[in-house]
């Protein structure tokens, strides 16, 4: 039996946090999207651990970086701990900075939650339609849209649904990636994991040294909500259908702890290490999991997912509203790619570098160490801060220009792609073209990244200067930056930052207009509509 036809302008694959944050981006811009999700509910488990200051930042534009906050651990929980068991001392920690507190280079903090606790606020933050239990089932690509099959698993009835875009935010194991027979690069599957969700009281032995995860021996140990609940994580048993969970996780806790945990729920999952080969079709586009599976240590995943979405829903919402050409989508692979490739480069190592601690910590013990020592880590205590990971990527593309809003973007797949800084844990803010536009303060309370949305922005220390005389086709709103800040920005008093919806400074002009008609010329540039008749 098939239902009446739906016809929406993106249909939304996956009601993750990807799915769920472009779902609200889009709804911004005044897309019309239908987000399909095949389980029945959002997810039962914890599983994304950590919102990190960028994903903050993109959240506070859509105003739940408070009520994300409200219901998080309170900073001293951006920690990890290193133990022998979880009643033991610490051997070894490290914190993650800007999550255990605020940072002068952000307005926002990023906060250690579950990933149950924020779906159901970024579900919240749009009204656009959300179907549950709707698995799309059978696709078609057409030269001026998608068609999807879409089944209601509860009910068994199908339905077509007509987009002229289609996003794939659908997981590691992605439907979508399959059927276009997409490749995928890096490591693969690296480990089989499970997640075992239960109650105990641990606090005495947690209680004065919070941690957003202790790494022990015999697993690693994740307290889920401020008012309680835990989460062990280990290799996946042999006979993992049969495996007495209870004890095993009583046994996992050391000898002598006297404690008999109850088991609430089990997960088995595999820890995926991969980048897609493509992350566009046509009119399909991959995003987060979908397009770019990373190992968990670290804390990267699900947030290289949210900066996903964040650079490309003002990209679509610009090919459907006609100001911009469909080339500028493009250069969504070009900018991303490269970023995720990074990206997992370094949960990789994260991955290795835990490895290597408790390594470490097993020599100690070994050559007669005392256990109550310490070893010394192999990384900085500020190494899972990782801001140039974080707040340092650096776009290029075509839709980035560069001082004087005139020199041309490097090829794509050229030595100056799209990148985010090889020294993680370092990063210096600047305004230079393709770099996260840094914050400052314009007002009490208001950042220059609050001055960014579902517009372009020119920040200018000059404003009557550069104020265009006529509309011009694309959203753009003129802001004034203090002169205080127009140094450190690397403009005189005459220059501009012409700023992408997504917070990425598109253009920059040191001195002045260089002509009339620079900044028509660098939208039109930017946003791939050159030649048209405004």
């Amino acid at each position: 039996m098939a239902e009446a036809d739906v016809d929406v302008e993106v249909l939304i694959v996956g009601g993750g946090p990807v799915g769920l944050t472009a779902r609200a981006l889009l709804e911004r811009w005044g897309v019309r999207t239908l987000l399909v999700e095949k389980h029945r509910e959002l997810s039962p488990f914890p599983r994304s651990r950590l919102v990190n200051t960028r994903s903050m930042e993109v959240f506070r534009r859509l105003g739940l970086a408070a009520g994300i906050t409200a219901g998080a651990f309170p900073p001293q929980f951006g920690r990890v701990r290193f133990r022998d068991t979880l009643h033991d001392r610490d051997f070894a920690s490290a914190v993650m900075v800007g999550v255990d507190g605020p940072i002068p280079e952000s307005p926002v903090t990023g906060v250690v939650t579950s990933q149950d606790r924020l779906e159901p606020l970024l579900l919240a933050a749009a009204d656009a339609p959300a179907r549950f239990g709707a698995e799309v089932v059978g696709l078609a690509e057409e030269a001026d849209g998608v068609t999807a099959l879409v089944l209601d698993r509860e009910r068994g009835t199908r339905s077509r649904v007509r987009s002229r875009y289609l996003l794939a935010a659908d997981g590691a194991n992605s439907a979508v990636r399959r059927w276009l027979g997409t490749g995928t690069t890096g490591p693969g599957a690296m480990a089989a994991v499970t997640t075992v969700v239960f109650d105990a009281d641990l606090g005495r032995w947690c209680a004065g040294q919070p941690a957003g995860v202790y790494v022990t021996a015999h697993g690693s140990f994740l307290p889920l909500y401020p008012e309680g609940g835990w989460a062990w994580l280990a290799p996946t048993p042999e006979g993992a259908e049969r495996a007495d969970w209870p004890g095993l996780v009583a046994r996992a806790l050391g000898p002598g702890s006297a404690v008999r945990p109850e088991v609430l729920r089990v997960q088995h999952w595999v820890m995926n290490a991969f980048v897609a080969e493509r992350f566009r079709h046509g009119r399909i586009l991959l995003a987060g999991d979908a397009a770019h599976a990373m190992p968990v240590i670290g804390g990267l995943g699900m947030n290289t997912g949210v900066a996903d979405a964040h650079n490309l829903c003002w990209k679509l919402a610009g090919a459907l509203r006609g100001w911009a050409g469909s080339g500028l989508l493009d250069t969504y692979e070009v900018e991303r790619r490269p970023v995720a490739d990074r990206t997992l480069r370094q949960a990789v190592a994260n991955t290795d570098l835990m490895f290597q601690a408790q390594s470490l910590r097993r020599e100690q013990l070994r050559a007669g160490g005392a256990a109550s020592g310490r070893i010394e880590l192999p990384w900085s205590e500020r190494y899972f801060a990782q801001l140039g990971l974080v707040l340092g990527v650096t776009y290029r593309s075509a839709a980035v220009l560069g001082d004087g809003g005139g020199t041309a973007p490097p090829p794509p797949g050229s030595s100056e792609a799209s990148e985010a800084s090889e020294a993680s844990a370092h990063y210096t803010p600047t305004a230079e073209p393709g770099r996260r536009m840094p914050h400052l303060w314009l007002a009490p309370g208001r950042s220059t990244l609050d001055a960014f949305g579902e517009w372009f922005t020119l920040l200018t220390p000059d404003p009557a200067r550069w104020a265009p005389q006529d509309a011009p086709p694309w959203p753009l709103r003129v802001e004034a930056l203090g002169a205080e800040h127009a140094g450190p920005c690397g403009l005189s008093p005459r220059g501009a930052l012409l700023v992408r919806p997504d917070g990425h400074v598109g253009a920059r002009w040191q001195d002045g207009l260089p002509r009339p008609s620079a900044l028509r010329d660098a939208l039109a540039a930017i946003t791939g509509t050159e030649g048209r008749t405004a």
